[in-house]
């Protein structure tokens, strides 16, 4: 007899045990993601603003030179256009 009650005894324990491994709930996952991603912002080495202004100089002249190929590209075919189109 002693035996079963062990056995109910320890089946109840492992249902506990199961409960217990259940995933948090989604809010406590997120904040848990949000204070990951902040530690590990920490841990980033930010650029100096002098780095910074020399970057912000060399994208600014890589969009003006493009800006300036897709205006002469759209004024040529919309010229070579108009002399197709006989306008």
């Amino acid at each position: 007899m002693e035996n079963k009650k062990d056995t109910v005894v320890s089946t109840k324990t492992a249902e506990k045990k199961v409960k217990k491994d259940k995933k948090p709930n989604v809010f406590v996952r997120a904040w848990g993601k949000i204070k990951e991603v902040f530690s590990e912002l920490k841990k980033v080495t930010w650029p100096t603003f002098p780095t910074v202004m020399k970057q912000l100089g060399c994208v600014l002249v890589t969009v003006a030179v493009v800006l300036v190929i897709i205006m002469i590209m759209d004024l040529g075919l919309q010229e070579l256009l108009k002399l197709v189109r006989g306008v």
